[in-house]
């Protein structure tokens, strides 16, 4: 009777170990809503490029990059510094330092699949940008615009460091800086590459993820078209959302970086809103639910993008 009890005992501890291991590496809305807050606090002063408050948000995902233990692969520890320049108006102090940051999960793979977000806004618009004619000297939270992506991104890299799998893939996660100002951190990236670009599988990238809309179709996921694998990688898959898929590569986002470089991509989006570019582009008007079911998404198209050989390139237009 002690022997079966202790088997049973056994049997059950294992159980919720992996219960539990199965429960950490899911999307967890309470960790989108801590890094969302954090990054569109008005403490960020809107994380104008070159500027106090996006230095902190790339602090900030440094610490998460260094927390899920991936390794450092920019060209100073996890940072990629570049210049970057303010073109959209006339200002005395045009020219900006900019980080991409930059970690690395090494699962001793060949091929490797990079995610990316941008972590940088307009401040308080005086570098342009503002889509209210009030705006400028207003602070410029962000929330959807991106520190929704950002916290996408830092949740994929937490579950693909906690999920008790080594995968075929390695992963490759990037902040990128300076997207507003041109898409000059991507860019940089592209084409000072801290791995060959020859060995990247494909390119995702989050953008504007936090304020589904039904009914203007859901979530975008433009460039389905940049690999003849894309059919078989969305074939079956679902959601508790609508999304509808765009063959184009090119956008108003660092995937398109990715893109020009012949490597295949995906941009996951939201769609523009009244919100977008002003001051009341707000946290709490970001949709968790949908966020964390738009990332439970993506996770599902990176793990059968994992079942196909390297992935092809194809030009949409």
């Amino acid at each position: 009777m002690r022997s079966i009890l202790t088997l049973r005992s056994i049997i059950i501890v294992l159980f919720f170990l992996s219960l539990n291991v199965s429960l950490y590496a899911q999307v967890k809305p309470r960790n989108l809503k801590k890094h969302i807050q954090y990054l569109s606090a008005d403490k960020m002063n809107g994380r104008e490029t070159g500027k106090e408050g996006s230095h902190k948000a790339a602090d900030y995902v440094e610490k998460y990059f260094k927390k899920y233990n991936l390794k450092p692969m920019g060209e100073d520890g996890y940072r990629q510094s570049f210049e970057a320049r303010v073109t959209k108006v006339k200002i005395a102090d045009s020219l900006r330092m900019s980080d991409n940051i930059i970690g690395f999960l090494d699962n001793g793979a060949e091929f490797t699949i990079v995610v990316g977000a941008h972590y940088d806004h307009l401040g308080t618009a005086e570098i342009g940008g503002s889509r209210d004619s009030l705006g400028v000297g207003k602070i410029h939270n962000g929330a959807d615009d991106n520190a929704s992506g950002v916290a996408g991104l830092l949740e994929l890299a937490r579950h693909y460091t906690s999920n008790d799998t080594t995968e075929p893939f390695n992963f490759l996660f990037i902040g990128f800086g300076a997207e507003e100002l041109g898409l000059i951190g991507s860019n940089y990236f592209t084409n000072n590459p801290t791995l060959p670009l020859a060995d990247i599988h494909w390119m995702l990238n989050m953008d504007m993820i936090g304020r589904y809309q039904e009914q203007n179709g859901g979530l975008a996921i433009i460039g389905h078209g940049t690999s003849s694998a894309f059919p078989a990688i969305f074939e079956g898959v679902e959601s508790s959302i609508k999304f509808f898929t765009s063959k184009d590569g090119n956008g108003g986002s660092d995937q398109t970086s990715f893109y020009k470089k012949d490597i295949p991509v995906l941009f996951f989006h939201t769609g523009g809103h009244d919100d977008y570019h002003k001051p009341s582009d707000d946290e709490h008007r970001i949709d968790y639910q949908a966020m964390e079911a738009i990332l439970n998404l993506g996770i599902d198209v990176i793990d059968n993008s994992m079942e196909q050989p390297k992935m092809d390139f194809q030009w949409t237009n």
